[in-house]
C-alpha cells in the first residue's frame, strides 16, 4: 500500500501546487539564473510584461522575449532547452519534454507561453534550492539517500525498491554510479510528483489506495513514460 499519509494541501504537484503553478513572483524567488550573466537591456520587457502573472520577475520576462524570436508569444522544446541553459545548466531534451508536459498550454500542447514560462522558471529555482540543500556534500549530485531525504521533505514517502529504481533509471550513466545530477533530480523528482499527484485524484481521502480501471491506468502512466 502506497505510504503518503505525510501528505497534505501544501504538497507540491507540478500541475496544480501553489508553490509550482500560478503563483505571484516575486524577487525572492530568483533563484533560478541571474540576470547579471545575460547581458540584457531593461528596454525589452515592457512589452511582454502584461502577459506574464502580477509579479513576476523582470528576469523571467526577458529570457522569455529574448528566446521567443519569431515573436510568436510562445517557445518550443529546444527554445526552452536553450534558455534554461543559460540560466544554470542544459537540460537534456527527455527532461525538457516533460517538463513540457506538465506546464503544457491548454491551447499550444507544443509550446508554452509566458504563464506557463513563469511557472516553470519559477519552480526550477525551488527545486535547485531542495537540491542544494540536500547534497550535503556540494558535489553536484545527490545519492539515493539524499534523494530520499529530498523526497520525504516534499511529502513523499518512497519505498527503497521504488528509490533504488529511479537512481538506475536517472542517474545518466555517471561516472559516480548511483547519483544524480541536477538535470536527473528534476526528471526524478517530477515524475514521482506528477504520478502521486495522479493517483491523489482518484483516493481522494488519502488511504493509500485506489481502484483504477485498465484504461484510466494507462492514461495515468503513459504520458510519464513518452514524454
Amino acid at each position: 500500500m502506497a505510504n503518503y499519509n505525510i501528505y497534505t494541501h501544501e504538497s507540491y504537484a507540478p500541475s496544480a501546487s501553489p508553490m509550482c503553478y500560478a503563483q505571484q513572483y516575486s524577487s525572492s524567488h530568483q533563484s533560478y539564473g541571474q540576470s547579471s550573466s545575460y547581458g540584457y537591456s531593461s528596454a525589452l520587457a515592457p512589452s511582454y510584461a502584461p502577459y506574464f502573472p502580477p509579479g513576476t520577475h523582470p528576469d523571467i520576462i526577458r529570457s522569455f522575449q529574448m528566446i521567443d524570436r519569431d515573436r510568436s508569444g510562445f517557445v518550443d522544446k529546444n527554445e526552452l532547452q536553450e534558455v534554461l541553459s543559460w540560466g544554470y545548466q542544459k537540460f537534456s531534451l527527455r527532461t525538457i519534454r516533460l517538463l513540457m508536459f506538465l506546464f503544457k498550454n491548454p491551447t499550444e500542447p507544443s509550446r508554452i507561453g509566458p504563464v506557463e514560462f513563469a511557472a516553470l522558471w519559477n519552480c526550477l529555482g525551488q527545486w535547485r534550492v531542495i537540491f542544494e540543500r540536500f547534497d550535503r556534500d556540494r558535489s553536484g549530485r545527490i545519492d539515493s539517500m539524499e534523494l530520499r531525504d529530498a523526497l520525504y521533505s516534499l511529502g513523499y514517502a518512497v519505498p527503497p525498491s521504488v528509490l533504488q529504481a529511479l537512481i538506475s533509471k536517472y542517474d545518466r550513466g555517471s561516472e559516480q554510479n548511483g547519483q544524480l545530477n541536477f538535470d536527473s533530480f528534476i526528471e526524478c523528482g517530477m515524475i514521482v510528483k506528477g504520478l502521486t499527484e495522479k493517483f491523489k485524484e482518484k483516493d481522494p481521502h488519502y488511504t493509500g489506495a485506489a481502484t483504477l480501471t485498465y484504461d484510466t491506468f494507462m492514461a495515468m502512466i503513459v504520458p510519464f513514460l513518452v514524454s
